[in-house]
């Protein structure tokens, strides 16, 4: 095996990673090789399917293993960073775990990302490639990442899936199968990445400006995936229905893709949870296990309701998280979608909590569930760091074997997050019930989370401040019943002047943000309240959009 250590990385102390090891948390073994564990048991059985294509587990591990050497012949290595911007689909699994078998780090960027946070993402993660869709719902991917190593020294290799310009490479020319298997897998298995060397970089929600990168390695992300498939009850009868994007940890790995493949199961990827397309294909694969953002299960709720049929007969399982489930929303998951609901609370960072699926209704259905390690260390805290009896809200603090100690090259951050001992503060405000299940009661950082995307209001907001006509803003979470949350801005400007609603979202765009953080709501004011220290004071504007929201919708 090759040993890497990354610079910029924070590595687990030694005792603590020998504990890890010796309680089998960690097994010491690259992510790749569970896949070719299940190929070797299960080679003739489908493993992935997206529309038509439909790979068996042998020919996904001869296209991984295939992709792995086509990627080190391009003259990446260990270690080297290939930013992902890909849809739902095969090429972006197969590319994954191509990356993982050589040991290359996959920066797990999203679709909806544009130049403003790829630019920072692939400067900051010193890219030396990027994996990017032609054209995806009439946005030119391929001009942009283009643009992006046309100003980016690190970035040599633009990797196109679809119509690839000459220039550029087609990555399903890379993720073809080969014709030398078993020579490959054997060059591969001689030079295995470390177990302790980062396997992917996933993205934090960006509570203090842009996204910053986590840090995951093969014996944490390992663990992370069997801990979650435990309660999950993943098997290799599971089908697994992705429509979330795959980069995201949650339907990557919790268990997600990587859980199903782990274990034998089959995986049907979809680029959108719109409920006929889902329903459709629910029926068609016989999908037993799903997940869903809060808005999306609403939306299939709804679509339920609506059209009636017996297309979910199959579906056992829906997992929601990414915010939090409404219990109203909850209690109609198992009489309308005929799907036992998991709630799961946990964040990229780390940490997972899940509803077991033989708990009770009301712990399903009011909770967000407990820890799925009895390795998972938690506590919950005053604004002191002093802790709290259950059945009083206040801080989460976590630690355990996959769990990792600070964010990529971000001193300042994990000043912010990370205790010295080890604990991570990762913002969220709960309540834990004498039973050990945890209640989300919100966040205590400047956070909008809309519909599972995390927005940091200190990012739009210093990007609203370049309009000249603007002299205060303030960026807040405001309530909706479909996404949960969505961006609301307050904004203060010069005498005799006037800022519109429509020229910040021009300015924003123009900028190149993802289309998810553009304010939907604006409110104009003469002065924003603040606080006893001179701080805006956002508690008191939230209440007050809540206050007009309410009064417009009594006057309808």
């Amino acid at each position: 095996m090759t040993s890497h250590t990354s610079e910029g990385t924070v590595p687990w102390p030694a005792e603590l990673a020998a504990e890890f090891r010796r309680k089998g948390y960690w097994e010491d073994r690259a992510l790749g090789s569970y896949v070719l564990d299940t190929a070797d048991r299960l080679p003739d059985k489908v493993a992935l399917v997206e529309g038509d294509v439909r790979i068996t587990y042998s020919e996904l591990a001869n296209r991984m293993d295939a992709a792995a050497e086509r990627l080190l012949q391009l003259g990446l290595k260990a270690d080297d960073r290939i930013m992902l911007q890909l849809p739902n689909g095969w090429q972006f699994t197969i590319l994954t775990l191509a990356c993982f078998r050589a040991g290359i780090i996959p920066v797990m960027a999203l679709p909806a990302h544009r130049k403003y946070e790829l630019s920072f993402l692939t400067e900051l993660s010193e890219s030396r490639a990027i994996a990017v869709p032609d054209v995806i719902k009439d946005f030119d991917h391929q001009a942009l990442a283009e643009e992006l190593a046309s100003s980016i020294p690190s970035l040599e290799l633009i990797l196109v899936s679809g119509a690839a310009n000459p220039l550029n490479i087609r990555l399903e020319e890379i993720l073809a199968p080969g014709t030398d298997a078993a020579g490959a897998r054997a060059r591969l298995d001689a030079s295995a990445p470390s177990p302790d060397a980062p396997a992917l970089f996933l993205l934090s929600g960006g509570t203090t400006g842009l996204p910053k990168l986590i840090t995951r390695t093969h014996n944490d992300y390992a663990y992370n995936i069997k801990a979650t498939s435990l309660p999950t009850a993943v098997t290799e009868d599971t089908v697994y229905l992705g429509t979330l994007p795959a980069s995201h940890n949650f339907p990557l790995a919790c268990p997600g893709i990587l859980g199903i493949l782990f274990a034998g199961g089959r995986v049907i990827m979809l680029p959108s949870p719109e409920p006929r397309k889902a329903f459709a294909a629910i029926e068609r694969e016989g999908v037993t296990l799903s997940t869903a953002v809060p808005a999306v299960a609403q939306r299939w709720i709804e679509h339920q309701e609506e059209m009636g049929g017996n297309q979910l007969a199959s579906l056992q399982v829906i997992q929601v998280g990414g915010s939090r489930l409404p219990d109203e929303i909850a209690y109609k998951v198992k009489p309308v979608l005929g799907a036992t609901l998991q709630q799961v609370f946990g964040m990229a960072e780390g940490l997972i909590n899940t509803t077991r699926l033989d708990d009770p209704e009301d712990v399903i259905c009011t909770t967000q569930g407990r820890p799925v390690s009895e390795a998972d260390e938690i506590r919950i805290v005053d604004e002191a760091g002093n802790d709290l009896p259950d059945g009083t809200a206040g801080s989460i603090l976590t630690r355990g074997p996959y769990t990792p100690r600070g964010y990529y090259r971000a001193p300042e951050a994990n000043a912010r997050a990370f205790t010295p001992d080890g604990w991570y503060a990762s913002g969220d405000i709960v309540e834990r019930r004498p039973d050990g299940n945890l209640i989300v009661q919100g966040r205590d950082k400047d956070m909008i989370n809309r519909g599972g995307e995390k927005i940091s209001a200190e990012e739009i907001e210093s990007l609203v401040y370049r309009i000249e006509d603007v002299t205060m803003a303030a960026a807040i979470a405001m309530p909706d019943p479909v996404l949960g949350e969505k961006l609301c801005l307050y904004i203060t400007v010069k005498p005799g002047t006037e800022v519109t609603l429509a020229q910040i979202q021009d300015l924003l765009r123009r900028t190149g943000v993802a289309a998810f953080k553009i304010p939907e709501h604006l409110v104009v004011v003469d002065e924003l309240p603040t606080t006893k220290v001179g701080k805006i004071n956002k508690k008191d504007l939230r209440a007050d959009i809540a206050e007009r929201l309410a009064s417009t919708s009594q006057a309808k």
